[in-house]
């Protein structure tokens, strides 16, 4: 497991580890896809690989208002179509995609900057 530190205690979720299907937020361990942002969980989002992501998906997301969100695709990076992306363009959010651990990495430098990120992390 790749373990993560977080010099700022702001926010109640931080990311402190993660490998290959699995994210540990604090001090659980999930192993289903999630959304994590500084002051909100959501466990058991429901795609689970890249394949089952789809436009709704988005809701949850786009509820936290973000200024960024980082996709993390797996184990590794891959790019969903550019229409499943729609929802966050059109309420002009920012997003990056990755893998997961990269997101998870990324998540944890952006929250130290108390940054608005949010998380969506695929674990299967």
């Amino acid at each position: 497991m790749i373990e993560l530190r977080q010099d700022s205690p702001s926010g109640q979720f931080h990311i402190r580890g993660c490998k290959p299907h699995e994210v540990l937020i604090n001090d659980k361990t999930y192993t289903n896809s999630l959304i994590v942002s500084a002051q909100t969980l959501i466990e058991n989002w429901r795609p689970q690989t890249l394949n089952d992501l789809g436009i709704i998906d988005w809701a949850a997301v786009i509820a936290l208002q973000p200024k960024v969100v980082l996709l993390g695709t797996g184990i590794k990076l891959q790019f969903p179509p550019t229409e499943i992306l729609a929802p966050l363009i059109q309420h002009n959010i920012g997003y990056e995609i990755m893998d997961t651990a990269a997101a998870c990495r990324t998540f944890t430098v952006l929250m130290a900057e108390d940054r608005q990120v949010v998380a969506a992390l695929l674990l299967g």
